[in-house]
């Protein structure tokens, strides 16, 4: 696995800037602490990634299921009464496993993948629009028309072109300049710039440029356009931030019928995933499906078990990992590290990050993923 180093290591940091503002925007969506977001994508990156036969997949929390999550912590009456549902959720997945219901993946016409992908790829598109123009009324990961905020995917690019924020909106151009060189014409040039990938320093020229902006009051890019991590005083704050099940609502059957909608739908999600990252990868292999069902549900119990949301495997990520030349697991096992180790080492430069170059960086995830030639390609193979 080590081999292919060279590979993973570039793709798991583009993982890992496109998963720092999903995870932290789908906990805001599913009305769950900041901090479970995280604790799901460290999880689903180290755990699922390890256990996962799906060589180019990574798992996170997923925004398909934010709506669930979000009803189920009022309707069980708190969030650790749900961390109870997401443990038995993750038993129920691996029973799934066992009987190996992952055979129904294999039973998804290639069309539709394709069509589900470019429709995400369009979906990505449209809601980065407002972030990179400085407008983040919605959280990062809300992927759903009728957003959190009131508004819907239209409406909220209408309202965001009447506060482009100029700061937020330069570094988004730039970032966006800076990737399209980097891969179109600088990756072809040296070594360099295949190891140094683009959306690193298109990331790296965004925290400057907030540093060196910040007391412009033209330039400057507000604190609200920036990514928010939380950081803990000491290491008795940062403990604080994990919680656990409630264990004496085990027996309550709105638990367990909670439990089962969430293995259902992340199991289903997962599948179609590991479908879809099929097809997209170059090397065309095929990833044992109930083997991915026993590596999401013990992702799902763990995290559970410490306090984050469920999990599946995300086509955002996974496809931000196939573009950046990922050849192996050992990618997404490597973001799970990175979102780790910089939560805990490096919270307060994560948080000068401007949402608008993650903006950029997924512009160009969702662009690959609805390429217009695909459109053409699926027209003359006919209605069928």
């Amino acid at each position: 696995m080590f081999k292919t180093i060279k590979n993973d290591l570039p793709a798991s940091i583009v993982v890992f800037f496109v998963a720092l503002p999903l995870c932290l925007g789908i906990a805001l969506a599913s009305g769950a602490p900041l901090f479970s977001g995280l604790i799901a994508g460290i999880v689903g990156g180290i755990v699922v990634g390890s256990l996962s036969g799906s060589h180019i997949g990574v798992s996170g929390p997923a925004a398909g299921l934010a709506a669930i999550v979000l009803t189920a912590i009022g309707a069980l009456g708190g969030y650790q009464n749900f961390l109870m549902a997401v443990v038995l959720g993750g038993a129920i997945q691996i029973l799934f496993g066992i009987l190996k219901a992952g055979i129904i993946g294999y039973y998804f016409p290639s069309s539709v993948i394709k069509g589900m992908l470019t429709g995400i790829g369009i979906i990505i598109i449209l809601k980065q629009i407002p972030h990179f123009f400085g407008y983040d009324a919605d959280p990062e990961g809300d992927l759903a028309f009728m957003q959190v905020d009131g508004e819907n995917t239209f409406s909220e690019i209408f309202n965001a072109l009447k506060y482009i924020s100029p700061g937020a909106t330069a570094v988004a151009v730039l970032g966006l300049g800076i990737l399209v060189l980097w891969d179109k014409v600088l990756i072809k040039k040296a070594k360099f710039f295949q190891l140094v990938q683009g959306p690193l320093v298109a990331v790296i020229v965004g925290i400057l440029f907030y540093a060196i902006t910040k007391d412009n009051s033209y330039w400057g890019i507000s604190t609200d356009h920036l990514v928010k991590v939380p950081i803990p005083e000491d290491t008795a704050s940062f403990l604080a931030q994990f919680s656990f099940p409630n264990f004496s609502v085990i027996t309550q059957p709105e638990i367990w019928i909670t439990a089962f909608t969430i293995a259902l739908v992340a199991s289903l999600e997962t599948l179609l995933c590991v479908e879809a990252t099929d097809k997209l990868d170059p090397e065309r292999r095929v990833t044992p499906t109930n083997r991915e069902l026993l590596a999401q549900g013990t992702g799902n119990m763990i995290s559970g078990f410490i306090g984050g949301l469920p999990i599946t495997q995300v086509i955002v990520r996974s496809s931000a990992n196939i573009q950046s030349g990922a050849k192996s697991k050992l990618s997404a096992i490597i973001h799970g590290f990175f979102l780790l180790i910089s939560v805990i080492l490096i919270p307060r430069l994560l948080n000068m990050i401007p949402l608008s170059v993650l903006a950029a960086i997924l512009f160009i995830v969702g662009y690959k993923l609805a390429k217009p030639a695909l459109f053409f390609k699926m027209y003359d193979l006919g209605w069928k």
